[in-house]
């Protein structure tokens, strides 16, 4: 498989070759690929791999064992984004179930649902993108071809999934459709997802942007110079609680006080319908190097300097949670709806039970 390293944008463009099992948990845990819909097709692809390795066990048993083994492997590597997970179960209840079992048709049928979720990624973002596009034709024209001004927290567009993003697939489409559209990216301590990531992003796609610190959000809201907030999620709760990368839970209080609307934008990958209170949500904890130092380029080569007392801890979140009073609206698929359970599950009727 071939994976963009994100830790090298926006300097170099990188394609990484993963081949093994060990090398797609690396390359998840160590953040070459993040976002919550890339970690789940990753972990499908990765599934694949391990079905691939383990044909070559000597008996069905062996089988059995290495993919189950490597189920738990990739499933420890981020414990926030339920995306991970998901996928690793639907691939294993999807091989568990061919009939009858020759390792030969279980790798053909792992290659075969590693795509679907990685198809059915692509198309479910094509469509929050569609949706999401209503949202800011509104804006547009209330605005009368004023730009739209757009906050966004993280990195949740294409390189977050596998093609068009969550939070960024409306303002690529409103972008496309000739609408004047300019985003304010938080740059997102401390890994600068948004300055790195999702300012190289649509600078590539050519949306007007401007990178601010994590801090300007509230201060561009109270001068008026925010129309809506969007942002992704990596794990929401069936009644409409929202993980997202540290710094969210900010935004949210801050366009509530100035009565900015505040969506989030998912697959429902990407909701637990197993979870019903943001607090049951894992919060991962990284380590404390990534608050402590910082990267750069200069002359060609990608350099780490210390920012902080090296004898000073640090405690280094990688998500809150932000409660479901704070969401105006969740952007999915299927359309928007509000931001709690039974409007989700008007959505989505299958999950009712």
């Amino acid at each position: 498989m071939q994976l963009i390293d994100q830790r090298f944008l926006p300097h170099r463009f990188v394609i990484e070759d993963v081949s093994t099992v060990a090398q797609m948990a690396t390359a998840i845990r160590e953040m070459h690929v993040r976002g919550a819909g890339l970690i789940g097709a990753a972990a499908g692809y990765g599934m694949y791999l391990a079905t691939i390795e383990a044909a070559g066990s000597p008996a069905v048993a062996g089988f059995d064992r290495h993919v189950t083994d490597a189920a738990a492997q990739l499933k420890a590597t981020r414990p926030t984004a339920v995306n991970l997970a998901w996928a690793v179960e639907r691939m294993l209840k999807s091989i568990a179930g061919e009939t009858p079992a020759t390792t030969e048709r279980q790798v053909e049928i792992a290659r075969r649902v590693a795509e679907q979720i990685a198809d059915e990624d692509a198309e479910h973002c094509r469509m929050i993108g569609q949706h999401g596009l209503d949202l800011i034709e509104q804006v547009a024209r209330r605005k009368n071809g004023k730009p739209v001004n757009v906050l966004t927290h993280c990195n949740a567009g294409w390189l977050a999934f596998v093609d068009y993003g969550s939070a960024l697939a409306p303002v690529y489409a409103a972008h496309d459709r000739g609408l004047s559209v300019h985003v304010w990216v938080d740059e997102t301590r401390p890994r600068s997802q948004g300055s790195k990531l999702t300012a190289w992003e649509l600078g590539q796609h050519g949306v007007p942007h401007t990178i601010i610190a994590d801090s300007a959000g509230g201060h561009l809201m109270q001068r008026g110079s925010v129309d809506l907030v969007i942002v992704g999620s990596d794990r929401t709760t069936c009644t409409g609680d929202v993980a997202n990368k540290i710094g969210t839970y900010l935004k949210a209080l801050a366009a509530q006080d100035n009565r900015i609307p505040f969506y989030v934008a998912l697959p429902s990958s990407s909701f637990d319908w197993t979870i019903r209170d943001g607090s049951e949500i894992p919060i991962e904890e990284r380590g404390a190097e990534e608050v402590k130092h910082a990267d750069g380029w200069r002359d060609g080569q990608m350099l780490e300097v210390s920012v902080a007392p090296e004898n000073s801890p640090a405690a280094n979140y990688g998500f809150d949670v932000t409660s479901r009073r704070l969401v105006t609206g969740l952007i999915t698929e299927r359309g928007v709806c509000k931001a709690d359970e039974k409007s989700i599950l008007e959505l989505f009727p299958e999950h009712a039970s």
